[in-house]
């Protein structure tokens, strides 16, 4: 289980960094365009606010989002605003996710997210974590994959892992990062991350070795995985997340 108090101090922190950076833009900037294809800042920004409220009402057991359309039509309503609504809006609804997550709580208790996902909520403060720290890299402000927390990357690495694990679009594949850690992801033949820590032997794959920043971009669709190197096959195009 998650230790979702920890969690909930580095999304605070994690939110207080985005928010000094994104107080130095002007106007002109959160119009410009994100790394993010079709989004401008005002975009993203817009998204992080909403997404705040939206796990706000997962902790509460409401649904998500009233729809994809509703979600949708949010950001894009709110994204046009200036600078100061735009930080504001991030404030106030980063405070409102800490308000709720102070709540004393079942947090080992089931909750659903977007397409009918399932959770614990314990698990929801990483969630949030992950969008704000990608989304600040997202900006394109300064901020790289570079600059997360080893233990931020590792964490969000092994999720994305877990996430392909028996996908039955990828083949299997052996993830080897460059301070030695293995985890294995991909099709069915593919081991657990456990498992390989416990010294089992990874089934034959596709082998892909690099850098934490460079696997987390590849594994999160922000890099193409040039960077990487592959053993045994070609690397493999990523089902959407």
């Amino acid at each position: 289980m998650s230790d979702h108090v920890r969690d909930l101090v580095s999304v605070r922190e994690a939110t207080d960094r985005l928010l000094t950076a994104v107080d130095s833009l002007d106007n002109a900037a959160v119009a410009e365009s994100s790394r993010l294809p079709g989004w401008s800042r005002g975009h993203v920004l817009a998204h992080l606010a909403r997404n705040a409220d939206a796990l706000v009402n997962v902790l509460a057991g409401r649904p998500m989002y009233v729809s994809a359309q509703a979600r949708d039509a949010d950001i894009e309503r709110d994204a046009p605003r200036e600078l100061r609504a735009q930080v504001d809006d991030l404030r106030e609804s980063a405070e409102r996710f800490r308000g709720v997550g102070a709540e004393d709580a079942d947090w080992s208790r089931t909750v659903e997210l977007r397409n009918g996902v399932k959770d614990t909520a314990s698990n929801v403060p990483f969630r949030r974590w992950i969008e704000v720290e990608l989304h600040h890299v997202d900006l394109g402000i300064g901020y790289e994959l570079e600059d997360l927390s080893p233990e931020f990357t590792q964490r969000e690495i092994n999720f994305l892992a877990k996430r392909f694990r028996d996908h039955s679009g990828l083949p299997p594949l052996l993830i080897k990062q460059d301070d030695g850690r293995m985890i294995s992801t991909g099709a069915v033949q593919a081991l657990s991350l456990e498992e390989i820590e416990d010294g089992a032997v990874p089934p034959l794959g596709i082998v892909v070795r690099g850098r934490q920043a460079d696997l987390l971009g590849w594994l999160s669709g922000r890099r193409d995985g040039a960077a990487l190197s592959v053993d045994r096959g070609s690397l493999p195009t990523l089902p959407p997340l």
